[in-house]
C-alpha cells in the first residue's frame, strides 16, 4: 500500500487528506476499496515540526523587449515543491527548472524554480487584466504562496504628447520649456539636453526640471542661448524631440550724456549739443534699440563784442596864458565790453583861441637856442634814415644775390661777422658736422651772414655774432638744392637714429620773379618721436616712424618723372583730433596722417597700421572698417573688410598685428572695428606698471597701472609720458584680452605687510568704466595705488597688484622693490634690436631689386590659360581675399609686390618670395633672383 502524507493548506480552508499513490492525488471516495483490505492506525508515530515555506526569493516584473522571452524565479525554504501558477493556471511540470539545495546554516532543503514566458503567451491573454505569475511552495506545514509578478509587452510611441517650443525672452527673465514625452511601457524617463550636452540641476543651480518633465531657467543668461532638445528613453527605445532655440535677448540702454559741446555761434543765439550712445548695453540678439533720441540740443547765448564809442566833444575850455584853448571826450558811448575795441584816436584836443592875435615874447637868447635843436634833430634824422636804408639794401643784396654754402667754406674764408640766432632750447634736432656742400648749377652766391634756417614763434628777437658764439662748433651741415620754378625744392638732413624730435622743415617751391628769386619756407609742427618727413621723386622710398610700428611704402613710379613731393607722416595725438569710432565701434589703431593731400599718384602707396584685434579665434568675431577724415573733420568709411566691391578704393591686408593699406589717395586714416554677434569681440590690451625713479625722501609712496592698446605706438606714449613725470617701468607689460561684454576693468592691490605700509584706497578696488576702454576717448587710462609707509627707516615693499575683467581674463603682479634705491629703466623693447632709419630714399628703401621686379611683373602679369599667373602668386603670398582689385591695376603683379614689401619691411630676405615662384614652377624667374638678387 503506498505512503501517504497529511498536509495542511492554510489557504484552502478545512484539513484535506490526499493521498499520493505512484504519484498521483487520490480523493478519500476512490481509495474507499483500500480501506477495507487495510484499516489504518489510530495514530501515527510522532514527528519534528516543519514550519511553512518562506520564499528568500520572490518573482519581479518584467518587460518583454521584442521578441525576447522574460525569465521568472523563485527561491524557498524549506519546501518540498515549488511550482509557478500564471493567470490562475498551473504551469506545466516539464517547463520548469528546478534546483535544489540544502542551507548550511539551518539544515533546511532549498528549492529555486525557473519559468520562461514567451510574448506569445502574453498576447493570448484576454481581458483587462495583465498577465501574472506567482510562485506556491509546499511544506510538511503547509503552502505559501508569493505576490505576483506582472508580465507587460514593453513598447515606446515615436510621437511626443508636446514637444519645446523655441523662445527669445529678455536677460534675467524666467523660461519655461515644456515637454510630454511618448507614451510608452514602462514609462518613459526625460533628459534635457542643451546643445546635444545633458543638463544636470546638481551642476548648475540656475536649471530646474519638474516632475512633469518641463525644464525651467530661473534667470536666464547670455550663455543660455542654445538648442534644447527633450529625451525619452526606456527599456526600447530613446526618441527625441524637436529642437527648441532659446535666444536671450538684450535691449539697449543709454550711456550717460556727454558733456554740453560749446555755442556754436560766437555771437548772439546759438545751439549747444550733447549726445549719449545705445551702448549701456548695447542690443544683442536682436533686442530693442534704446528708446529716445541719441541727442538733446538747447539754445545758448554768447556775448557778443561792443566796441568803444566816443561821447559828444565837451565845450571849449576858456582861453588859457599860451594863447589855446581845449575840449575832451571820454570812450563811453558805449563803452567797450566783452573784448570789444578800444576807441582810436584822443581823447583832448586843443587849438588857437585868438586867431593868431595872440603872440608869446621869448627871453633874450631863447630863440637861437630853440632853433639850435631843431637843426640838430633834422640831422639826426638824415643819419637814422640813411642807416636803416644800409640795412635794407645789404638785406635785399643777401637774399637776391646769395651763394649757398656750407659751415666748413664759411670758416675757412674771409666771413664777415654776423648775426646768429640761436635754435629754440626744446629743439633737440641737431643737424651733422660734416656733410659736405652739394651746389647745384642754379645755385647763385649767398655772401651775407649765415642765419638758422628754423624760426620758432618763441624764439628771442636777438641774434648773436656768429664769430662770437660757442654753436659754431660744431656748426650744422646741411644740403640745399634749389629747383627751377616747375620743382620743388628738397632739404637733405643727416639721419639723427631713432630721434623723432624736433621739427619738420620744409622748402617750397622756388619761383621766378622777373630777375629776382624769392625763397618760401615754413615749418610743419608735430610731436616729438610721432612723425617723419622725406622729399621722395620717381624712385620712391619709405617713411618710418621708429618704435610706433607706423611706416608709409612709397613704390618706385608712384611719383611722376621729374616731379619731387616733400612727404610726411604723422600719428595725430588722441586729445588733438576727433575719433573716427562711433556707436559701438571701437578704435583698433593710431589715427595716422600722410600727405601732401591731393598729390597726384600713378599708382597704390602701402600705408602700413598696427592694431589691437584679437583674431585668432576660428570665426570672426569682428567687423572692421578703415575710415577717413574728410576736410570738415567728419570721418567717413572707406571700406569694411570682406565687403569691397569694384568700387572700393582701397584694399586691406589684415595681419595678426597689423594691416597694410593699399590706397592712392593720402590723407588721416583710422581702423575702427566693432563686435561681429553671436560671439564678443576682444580688444588686446597692455598691462604697465609704473614707480618713482628717484629714491623716495617722504612717507607717501605711488604705483601706477595703465591700461593702453597693445601696439608700440600706445606703450612709446606711455614711456614718454612716464619719463617727463620721473617714473620707470618696473616689468615687461603684460598682455590682457579685453571682452565687450559691457564688463568694467577692476583693479585691486592685495597682501601689504600692514605692519610697515598702509593702502590709502578706501574702497576694496578702482574700476576703469568699460566704455572708457572700449571707445578709446581717454588716453592714456591708469589707475593709481596710494600707499604710506609707517616710517622712513621702512625701505622694502612687497605686494601684489590683480587686473581682470569683470567675468573676464586678469593679469597679476607680483612687486618687491627697495623704494629707497634708484631704480634703472626698464626698457620693453626687445634685446637686440635696432632702429630702422625714419626714411630711406630710392633703392635701399626696397629688398627687391628693380630688374628682378621687373622681370617677375613681365612673367606674371599676361593672363594664363593654366592660371600660373599673378593669380596665383597672390594665393601663394595670401594676398588672395579680393583679387579684382589688383586686377583693375596696369600691373597687378607690381602691386602684389608692394605689398609683400611692405608686409616683410624688417624681414625681406626674399625666400618666401621664392619659395612662391617655384611652388608656381617659374624656374626662369628663380635664376635672375640667383644671379641677380640675393635670395
Amino acid at each position: 500500500m503506498p505512503s501517504a502524507r497529511v498536509r495542511r493548506d492554510r489557504g484552502l480552508g478545512p484539513l484535506v487528506l490526499l493521498f499520493l499513490f505512484g504519484g498521483c492525488v487520490v480523493s478519500g471516495a476512490e481509495s474507499s476499496d483500500y480501506s477495507e483490505a487495510e484499516v489504518l492506525p489510530d495514530s501515527f508515530p510522532s514527528a519534528p515540526a516543519e514550519p511553512l515555506p518562506e520564499f528568500l526569493l520572490e518573482p519581479e516584473d518584467a518587460f518583454i523587449v521584442k521578441n525576447r522571452p522574460v525569465q521568472l524565479r523563485c527561491r524557498a525554504s524549506p519546501a518540498t515543491q515549488i511550482y509557478f501558477k500564471c493567470n490562475g493556471e498551473w504551469v506545466n511540470q516539464n517547463d520548469h527548472v528546478t534546483r535544489e539545495s540544502l542551507d548550511q546554516i539551518t539544515g533546511l532543503v532549498v528549492r529555486e524554480v525557473d519559468i520562461s514566458v514567451s510574448r506569445t503567451q502574453v498576447e493570448e491573454l484576454f481581458g483587462l487584466e495583465d498577465y501574472w505569475c506567482q510562485c506556491v511552495a509546499w511544506s510538511s506545514a503547509g503552502t505559501t504562496k508569493s505576490n505576483r509578478a506582472y508580465v507587460r509587452i514593453a513598447y515606446l510611441r515615436k510621437n511626443f504628447e508636446q514637444e519645446p517650443l523655441g523662445r527669445e525672452v529678455r536677460l534675467e527673465q524666467e523660461v519655461l520649456l515644456q515637454c510630454r514625452p511618448p507614451e510608452g511601457m514602462p514609462t518613459a524617463e526625460v533628459d534635457w539636453l542643451k546643445d546635444e550636452d545633458v543638463i544636470d540641476p546638481s551642476q548648475d543651480s540656475n536649471f530646474l526640471i519638474t516632475i512633469d518633465h518641463d525644464l525651467i531657467i530661473k534667470q536666464a543668461r547670455l550663455s543660455d542661448t542654445a538648442n534644447y532638445t527633450c529625451m525619452a528613453r526606456n527599456v526600447v527605445a530613446k526618441r527625441r524631440s524637436s529642437t527648441a532655440t532659446l535666444i536671450i535677448y538684450v535691449s539697449g540702454g543709454w550711456s550717460s550724456w556727454t558733456e554740453w559741446s560749446e555755442c556754436n555761434a560766437q555771437c548772439g543765439r546759438g545751439w549747444q549739443r550733447r549726445t549719449r550712445s545705445c551702448t549701456n548695453p548695447a542690443p544683442l540678439n536682436g533686442g530693442a534699440f534704446c528708446e529716445g533720441p541719441p541727442f538733446q540740443r538747447v539754445t545758448c547765448t554768447t556775448l557778443c563784442p561792443v566796441d568803444g564809442g566816443w561821447t559828444e566833444w565837451a565845450k571849449w575850455s576858456a582861453c588859457g596864458t599860451e594863447c589855446t584853448h581845449w575840449r575832451s571826450r571820454e570812450c563811453q558811448a558805449p563803452p567797450p565790453r566783452n573784448g570789444g575795441k578800444h576807441c582810436s584816436g584822443s581823447m583832448m584836443e586843443s587849438k588857437n583861441c585868438t586867431e593868431g592875435l595872440c603872440t608869446r615874447t621869448l627871453a633874450p637868447g631863447m630863440g637861437v637856442a630853440v632853433y639850435a635843436g631843431l637843426v640838430v634833430a633834422l640831422l639826426l634824422c638824415v643819419i637814422l634814415a640813411l642807416c636803416v636804408g644800409g640795412l635794407a639794401y645789404r638785406r635785399r643784396r643777401r637774399h637776391l644775390h646769395g651763394d649757398i654754402t656750407d659751415s666748413s667754406s664759411a670758416l675757412t674764408t674771409a666771413f664777415h661777422p654776423g648775426n646768429y640766432k640761436p635754435p629754440r632750447q626744446d629743439n633737440p634736432h641737431h643737424l651733422h658736422p660734416s656733410a659736405p656742400p652739394d651746389l647745384t648749377a642754379t645755385a647763385g652766391a649767398f655772401r651775407g651772414p649765415l642765419f638758422s634756417l628754423q624760426h620758432g614763434v618763441n624764439d628771442s628777437p636777438h641774434k648773436i655774432p656768429m664769430t662770437t658764439s660757442p654753436l659754431l662748433d660744431p656748426l650744422p651741415s646741411l644740403k640745399i638744392k634749389v629747383y627751377n620754378a616747375s620743382t620743388l625744392s628738397s632739404l637733405e638732413l643727416p639721419a639723427d637714429m631713432c630721434s623723432g624730435d624736433g621739427e619738420i622743415l620744409s622748402l617750397k617751391s622756388v619761383g621766378t620773379v622777373g630777375r629776382e628769386r624769392e625763397y618760401h619756407s615754413h615749418t610743419l609742427s608735430r610731436e616729438p618721436g610721432l612723425s617723419t618727413s622725406a622729399t621722395l621723386g620717381n624712385l620712391g622710398g619709405r617713411l618710418t616712424i621708429a618704435n610706433t610700428g607706423v611706416s608709409l611704402l612709397v613704390p618706385p613710379g608712384t611719383i611722376p618723372q621729374g616731379k619731387f613731393y616733400e612727404m610726411y607722416l604723422i600719428i595725430n595725438k588722441w586729445d588733438r583730433t576727433t575719433l573716427p569710432s562711433e556707436g559701438s565701434q571701437t578704435v583698433l589703431s593710431p589715427v595716422v596722417s600722410c600727405g601732401p593731400s591731393g598729390m597726384l599718384l600713378n599708382r597704390p602707396v602701402v600705408l602700413t597700421l598696427p592694431h589691437c584685434a584679437q583674431l585668432d579665434t576660428p570665426t570672426p568675431d569682428w567687423t572692421l572698417t578703415l575710415k577717413t577724415q574728410t576736410h570738415q573733420g567728419g570721418w567717413e568709411e572707406v571700406l569694411t573688410v570682406g565687403e569691397e566691391t569694384l568700387s572700393s578704393p582701397c584694399y586691406l591686408q589684415l595681419e595678426e598685428e597689423c594691416c597694410h593699406v593699399l590706397m592712392e589717395q593720402l590723407g588721416t586714416y583710422g581702423l575702427v572695428g566693432q563686435s561681429c554677434p553671436p560671439q564678443p569681440a576682444c580688444k588686446r590690451l597692455q598691462l604697465a606698471l609704473f614707480a618713482p625713479r628717484a629714491p623716495c625722501l617722504s612717507l607717501d609712496y605711488s604705483l601706477r597701472i595703465y591700461c593702453i592698446h597693445d601696439t608700440p605706438h600706445a606703450l612709446k606714449e606711455v614711456l614718454d609720458l612716464e619719463r617727463s613725470l620721473g617714473g620707470v617701468l618696473l616689468e615687461d607689460p603684460k598682455p590682457l584680452l579685453f571682452k565687450d561684454s559691457y564688463h568694467n576693468l577692476r583693479l585691486s592691490i592685495h597682501d601689504i605687510p600692514h605692519t610697515h605700509w598702509r593702502s590709502k584706497l578706501l574702497a576694496k578696488y578702482q574700476e576703469i568704466p568699460f566704455y572708457h576702454i572700449w571707445s578709446g576717448s581717454q588716453r592714456p587710462l591708469h589707475c593709481t595705488f596710494g600707499l604710506e609707509r609707517g616710517s622712513l627707516a621702512v625701505s622694502q615693499l612687497a605686494c601684489k597688484i590683480c587686473v581682470r575683467q569683470v567675468e573676464g581674463e586678469g593679469q597679476i603682479f607680483q612687486l618687491h622693490t627697495d623704494i629707497q634705491e634708484t631704480l634703472p629703466p626698464h626698457s620693453p623693447l626687445p634685446s637686440g634690436g635696432t632702429c630702422l632709419p625714419s626714411s630711406q630714399v630710392g633703392p635701399y628703401a626696397f629688398r627687391l631689386p628693380d630688374s628682378i621686379r621687373q622681370k617677375i611683373c613681365a612673367s606674371l602679369d599676361a593672363p594664363s590659360a593654366r592660371g600660373c599667373d599673378w593669380r596665383l602668386l597672390a594665393r601663394s603670398l595670401g594676398f588672395d581675399r579680393y583679387l579684382n582689385y589688383f586686377a583693375t591695376k596696369p600691373s597687378p603683379t607690381g602691386v602684389l609686390l608692394d605689398l609683400w614689401e611692405a608686409c616683410h619691411q624688417g624681414d625681406a630676405d626674399l625666400v618666401s618670395l621664392a619659395t612662391a615662384l617655384e611652388e608656381m614652377g617659374k624656374s626662369e624667374v628663380l635664376v635672375v633672383m640667383t644671379t641677380d638678387g640675393d635670395c
